[in-house]
């Protein structure tokens, strides 16, 4: 697999998540169209989503419902595509959509594995390959990232380092598309700053290829540790989203 091929890849994903084409991404002009969650979607986009806005670095592809069509329009004709993710600018859409009772909620960035850059990695420690049903009783606090207990179903594979018979590291992937896993690592504090999670990521992301997938990691922009992580382990950023949902969502977030 070509690092083309899981580009090409991902925005077939993205097209379907939020219903529109591929190419909408590649185009050298903002595309913005009625927003159309496919039946293929990613497993964790939860309606209701009022906007989305994707950008693989040419243009902004913005999915909005009839509601805010108009208004997501004008924002993405006011400002720079790229300066559309960043503050000020991005107050001045929120201010707008909260007088329509919406809130922008979620802003992503996500990576692609490079795939002449993947290192291989010592780990300091023992690393074994674990499967669906060795994660049964790891539905704990200390792996929240690496797994997630509401979609147990759709965890299909990772990589755990032992100190002993003691898990002390795990990366473990999500099938959330039909073609593309998605990363998640935990190392318990006392284990870290060792090289233990970008060991294991770079070996999980080996592993997700040599199964034909495609492996795909996600951070908040400020997350340093983990951006850090994602380099180190052969990761290059893909593509960011920008995701708007009702007010009275966010606000239960925020409780």
């Amino acid at each position: 697999m070509t690092n083309y091929e899981m580009m090409e890849i991902a925005m077939r994903q993205s097209a379907e998540d939020i219903g529109c084409s591929a190419e909408d991404f590649k185009a050298d002009k903002n595309v913005v169209l009625t927003f159309k969650m496919g039946k293929n979607a990613r497993k964790y986009y939860k309606e209701p989503i009022t906007c989305n806005f994707v950008s693989y670095g040419n243009n902004i592809v913005a999915a909005s419902i009839d509601e805010t069509l108009d208004l997501v329009s004008e924002y993405v004709r006011k400002f720079e595509f790229y300066r559309c993710f960043e503050t000020p600018n991005f107050h001045w859409l929120n201010e707008r959509l909260i007088e329509k009772g919406h809130k922008i909620c979620f802003m992503s960035e996500y990576y692609l594995p490079d795939i002449n850059r993947i290192p291989t990695l010592s780990c300091p420690y023992e690393t074994r390959i674990l499967n669906q049903e060795d994660f049964r009783e790891l539905y704990l606090p200390e792996w929240s990232n690496a797994l997630c207990e509401d979609r147990r179903h759709l965890d299909v594979l990772g990589i755990g380092a032992y100190d002993g018979n003691r898990l002390i590291g795990l990366a473990a992937c999500s099938a959330d598309c039909e073609e593309m896993w998605q990363i998640g690592v935990d190392v318990l504090p006392e284990y870290r700053r060792q090289g233990i999670a970008c060991a294991l990521t770079s070996a999980l992301a080996k592993e997700i290829i040599s199964r034909d997938k495609v492996p795909f990691y996600c951070t908040s922009w400020s997350n340093l540790r983990s951006v850090r992580n994602a380099v180190k382990s052969g990761f290059v950023p893909a593509w960011v989203e920008m995701t708007v949902k009702p007010a009275a969502v966010v606000d239960g977030m925020n409780r």
